[in-house]
């Protein structure tokens, strides 16, 4: 089955994803294609595979430090005062974590719920010129910490 998660990681293995951020360990970090809130990202296994599950003992370990790397360097460029985990892969049946900043300046309606009651349509769409500083500052954060 081939699925978005697939597409996304060959484009970025092709280095036409222009969302990259930087390569991990376990996979490619991403910047979400929504910025639902400023600095979410996404962390793509490669190889893909269906679940965490299906990952064993040191590629788990690895994808799981990845994911809480990734988080840290969202923190230590966005001041957020925490990050939002989440892994499904309900709707796209691929191993993907979202990885979400959350601020104090969220509306108060949505500033303890999950990240999915944002309208995400509304959200605005990454923009390589817009997030370009993000996205770096991102990258050298990961050099850092990774």
């Amino acid at each position: 089955m081939t699925t978005s998660i697939h597409r996304r990681v060959d484009d970025l293995r092709a280095g036409s994803d222009p969302t990259f951020v930087a390569r991990l360990a376990s996979g490619w970090a991403v910047l979400g294609e929504r910025q639902v809130l400023p600095g979410y990202c996404l962390l793509l296994p490669d190889p893909v595979v269906p679940t965490l599950n299906a990952l064993a003992g040191g590629a788990r370990e690895a994808f799981l430090a990845d994911m809480a790397a990734l988080g840290d360097a969202v923190l230590a460029v966005t001041g957020a005062i925490r990050i939002n985990y989440a892994i499904f892969g309900n709707l796209d049946p691929a191993l993907h974590a979202h990885v979400i900043p959350r601020y104090h300046d969220e509306p108060a309606s949505l500033r303890t719920a999950q990240p999915w009651a944002y309208d995400w349509d509304a959200a605005p769409a990454f923009d390589p010129e817009q997030h370009r500083d993000l996205r770096n500052s991102l990258h050298a954060a990961l050099a850092r910490i990774a």
